[in-house]
């Protein structure tokens, strides 16, 4: 039997650049990894706290890093109402241990993700865009991460980098200034091919 009390659940709100998406950041372990569910249909299918959350009206996106959730919000709601809301439903859940992404959705995206990507690393420009790609999982990820989101390389053509932003990131007012501010200009600088990133919506 098992005698160990488990810790309690401890649950805090972090702000995030964009005024629509909250951190909530928790002491156990969400999810190994990175889920993002824009879809209803996919967080219907792959993860349960997910569709959950969705199906509560002001709640347009979730986003899974390690120990925490990225919730964006809809417009049309204000954080004051619904923060509180939220952090009770998210602890709850998490008490109970309900689950929160299901077992094979790693190996189905990475599968998804490889039939997107299977003419991107061939050739001269496939040098390039496996550059691009370890540049900005090394010094853009973490960034990104520390406020709640996320940022995938898509595709080098013809000099455009094409990224997809997640979590906090999608949508966010100051992510386009990120962009082409911070990203953009490192990116020029260490691969004197690159002349511009864009964001694709995802």
């Amino acid at each position: 039997m098992d005698t160990i009390a488990k810790s309690p659940v401890m649950l805090y709100t972090e702000q995030t650049p964009n005024p629509e998406a909250l951190k909530y950041v928790t002491n156990r372990m969400l999810y190994r990894g990175i889920a993002d569910f824009k879809e209803k249909d996919l967080a219907a299918e792959w993860s349960p706290l997910a569709n959950s959350l969705m199906e509560l009206p002001y709640v347009k996106s979730v986003y899974f890093n390690n120990n925490y959730v990225t919730i964006m919000k809809e417009f049309n709601y204000e954080w004051s109402d619904i923060m509180l809301r939220l952090k009770e439903f998210v602890k709850e859940y998490v008490e109970k241990g309900g689950e929160v992404v299901k077992e094979g959705f790693a190996a189905y995206m990475e599968k998804l993700e490889a039939e997107n990507n299977a003419g991107q690393f061939s050739g001269e420009n496939g040098e390039i865009a496996k550059k691009v790609k370890e540049l900005i999982d090394t010094y853009v990820k973490p960034a990104v991460e520390m406020d709640g989101g996320n940022i995938e390389f898509k595709a080098y053509e013809n000099g455009r980098v094409f990224v997809t932003m997640q979590g906090s990131c999608s949508g966010c007012p100051s992510s386009s200034v990120t962009l082409k501010a911070g990203i953009e200009g490192m990116l020029k600088r260490m691969v004197p091919e690159v002349t511009e990133v864009v964001q694709e919506m995802a």
